[in-house]
């Protein structure tokens, strides 16, 4: 009897031991730390590789994402490869796939250098932006990657692979808010919120940012909620010195993130902290380097890690569980969408575009119209919810939108150190109804150049979108004014033009990057000049009007990165006109022609082809090549001058725009150059630019009668080189430069301009 009660016992330890061990739960926690955190994932691994099992999982920021994506299936190599890949570095600084934005629906390109959205009832702290990085992208892969998991666990952070939480900050409370349940996405999102960085969220109708602020190591959180037997934590976090006292942001960052525990010490917990390197918040090309950091560190502690914990889980285990998880995954696949934020009509707008009649639609599918939609610069603010519905099978989509103010202010310019100084004003009318409106105006004001242009857009958003613009432009350009600081002309020629035109076309997309448009414009145009440099006060000026009318087709293809002193991509461009108008030319007191009132009708066709690439770099040099010709048969106007005026100009430096050059203007012509670039730091590069321009026939002036002809073929040519240093600031680049132009009196001109050398569109070039 007594060794009956004796086995009993021991059996009874045994059973209560091995209960004991089989009941034992590991939690991870994960520290935020920004792109640090992919250190995080060389600790998973390690931990897998040694089959500790991970039983919760707690992070916060990039800790969040990086235990959401595992607590969902995921496995470190693919979450590696996410955050290592280009795409997710894009996503993080808010840059969308470029095959998802439509050239045709940009703007004309001015000299803006900020651009104010605005709306009558808005304070105006609202118009200050509140993040540096558009999230319209990350918002939308976050649901792509966690919704169907969010969905398999109906929306119960128990309910995942592995048991999670997700802490974020309540702005409101002041207090860290620990997330189990809701979309899976959206608290990541929050999580993940970096102050100036990424716009808040709003959670269960609070605004919440990065959970850093609060409890960047969320050791309390996983206890509160787990109760486990072991802890191990990753602190890849970086810890705030005392703040300067003229470092406002370090200030700011210790106001708002205070002090808090980034360590463990109670038994049955082990504290990882790998070696990393100085990198950048949002700098995840180091992706590699930081998962093996992880991964050594991991397994510098394994030792003790095996101490506390007494249970394993095999990789066979492990891999089962994942499927067993995964398989209650429900691709995405949307056959409702509901919008919050906007009118009715808006609504529709939104759900047509996205939709096209399609009574479903993939998540690749929905990516294409989503981001073609935001491509339209209505939606300023938009956050996506996928939500399964276990009715249809399939999901709904929640987008929460806010609408861009439907006033937008623009002010830009150039000053130079010549005299191509101009201020630029601009002003827009966007109102998204049942289809797209914009309305804008604006005006140039200089010595040089004078312009206003006023018009209006509407988009059609059919399968195939299509637009509608029409517009006036007044432009005014003064070439006697505009003299070089150095070399000042003291005789120049006296030449005023103004042209008044109004113009509609219509387009559509070719390409993302092309589009195809057709139009026409009626112009009434003003020329005043004397005919030589030797003129007193009391001479009259010649005077041509040309008065036409000109149909046309262009296609532009643009992938070009800058509206001028670009540095990578291609342009090629080509448009066929013709003109047909009546020329007016009344001689003035200087020349040697009778005072007598000419008319001529002219017409013809003409066609122009543009080609502008930069190339992959040749060691330091980044190369670029650019070509123009133009074929017509335009004419010859009755004197030379005029003939000179109507004459297409070759014009590959912006500085060439403001100057009137007769040996760079022929109504048949090829020109090509090369240009070479060398990058001095991030935003300074230097650059070097020569070309030559090759006239059919060179216009000629016959002195005796001050009228125009055509010389022999291929008779001469003309050259332009430029030397430019270029800083790339945040209102427009700065350039320091001389340029070199062939068959000037003075052929060489130095320049400083801060800006855009940038005009309204011309009628006649």
């Amino acid at each position: 009897m007594q060794y009956i009660r004796l086995m009993f016992l021991s059996c009874t330890v045994i059973l209560v031991q091995a209960g004991g061990l089989h009941a034992q739960k590991v939690a991870l926690v994960l520290s935020g730390g920004g792109a640090r955190g992919a250190a995080h994932i060389g600790v998973i691994r390690a931990l897998e590789e040694q089959h500790i099992p991970i039983d919760f999982i707690a992070g916060t920021s990039i800790g969040a994402i990086i235990g959401a994506l595992y607590a969902s299936g995921y496995t470190p190599d693919e979450i590696e490869d996410l955050v290592k890949s280009d795409e997710f570095s894009r996503w993080s600084q808010g840059i969308s796939d470029e095959a998802y934005g439509l050239y045709y629906r940009k703007d004309d390109p001015n000299a803006s250098w900020v651009t104010l959205n605005f709306g009558l009832k808005k304070k105006i702290t609202t118009i200050l932006p509140t993040n540096l990085v558009s999230t319209f992208v990350i918002d939308f892969e976050f649901m792509k990657l966690l919704a169907p998991a969010g969905g398999a666990c109906r929306y119960n952070f128990d309910s995942l692979m592995i048991p999670f939480r997700c802490v974020v900050a309540d702005i409101d409370s002041s207090k860290p808010m620990v997330l189990r349940k809701g979309n899976l996405s959206n608290a990541v999102r929050g999580s993940m919120s970096i102050p100036f960085i990424f716009s808040p969220t709003e959670i269960d109708g609070q605004i919440v940012f990065d959970g850093g602020m609060y409890d960047n190591f969320p050791v309390d959180a996983a206890s509160s909620a787990f109760r486990p037997d072991v802890i191990i934590g990753s602190r890849v976090a970086q810890r705030f010195d005392k703040p300067d006292p003229d470092d406002v942001l370090s200030q700011l960052l210790t106001i708002m993130m205070g002090r808090q525990t980034d360590t463990l010490s109670a038994p049955n917990t082990v504290m990882i902290v790998p070696n990393i390197p100085t990198i950048n918040l949002l700098d995840f090309s180091k992706t590699a380097i930081l998962a093996d950091s992880g991964y050594n560190a991991a397994n510098r502690k394994m030792e003790r890690v095996k101490e506390i914990v007494n249970v394993r889980i095999t990789p066979e285990e492990l891999a089962l569980k994942r499927m067993k998880f995964r398989s209650r995954e429900v691709p995405l696949c949307f056959d409702s969408i509901y919008v919050n934020g906007t009118t009715r009509a808006q609504g529709e707008y939104v759900i047509n575009n996205l939709m096209h009649g399609r009574k479903s639609i993939t998540v690749d599918q929905l990516k294409k119209e989503y981001f073609l939609l935001l491509d339209e610069g209505y939606i300023k603010k938009i956050l996506p919810e996928a939500r399964y519905n276990k009715n249809t099978g399939k999901y709904d989509l929640f987008l929460k939108v806010q609408l861009t103010e439907i006033f937008q202010l623009q002010f830009g310019g150039n000053i130079s150190f010549g005299t191509s100084n101009e201020g630029f004003l601009g002003f827009g009318y966007k109102y998204l109804w049942k289809q797209p409106i914009h309305l804008d105006a604006n005006g140039y004001f200089g010595r040089f150049y004078n312009s206003v242009k006023a018009g209006g857009r509407i988009d059609f958003s059919s399968k195939l979108p299509w637009f509608m613009e029409l517009c006036y432009i007044y432009n005014h350009y003064d070439y006697f004014r505009n003299t070089t600081y150095f070399f000042d002309d003291k005789t120049p020629s006296y030449l005023i033009q103004w042209e008044s035109f109004g113009n509609l076309q219509g387009g559509i997309p070719i390409t993302p990057k092309g589009k195809l448009t057709a139009g026409g414009s009626y112009s009434l145009t003003n020329s005043k000049y004397y005919t030589s440099n030797t003129f007193s006060r009391t001479d009259t000026a010649d005077q041509t009007n040309f008065d036409f009318f000109a149909p046309r087709i262009t296609f532009d293809l643009n992938g070009l990165n800058k509206k001028q002193f670009a540095n990578a991509g291609a342009r090629l461009m080509t448009y066929f006109s013709y003109i047909s108008g009546l020329e007016y030319t009344l001689p003035g007191s200087s020349g040697n022609q009778p005072r007598i009132e000419k008319q001529q009708y002219h017409q013809w066709v003409k066609l122009k082809l543009l080609y502008d690439n930069y190339f992959d770099k040749f060691g330091p040099v980044k190369l670029g090549f650019y070509a123009e010709a133009l074929v017509s048969n335009q004419p010859l106007f009755y004197n030379y001058t005029a003939t000179m005026l109507y004459a297409p100009a070759f014009q590959p430096l912006p500085e060439m725009q403001t100057l009137f050059m007769p040996a760079f203007r022929a109504t048949n012509y090829a020109a090509a150059g090369i240009k070479a670039i060398i990058k001095l730091a991030r935003k300074v590069d230097f650059r070097t630019e020569g070309y030559i321009f090759q006239p059919y026939q060179q216009i000629l002036e016959d002195p005796a009668t001050q009228q125009a002809y055509f010389g022999p073929a291929f008779s001469t040519r003309a050259y332009v080189a430029s030397a430019t240093f270029v800083y790339y600031s945040f209102l427009g680049p700065l350039s320091l430069g001389v340029n070199f132009y062939d068959k000037l009196p003075q052929p060489f001109t130095f320049n400083l301009n801060l800006g855009f050398i940038i005009f309204n569109q011309s009628s006649i070039q």
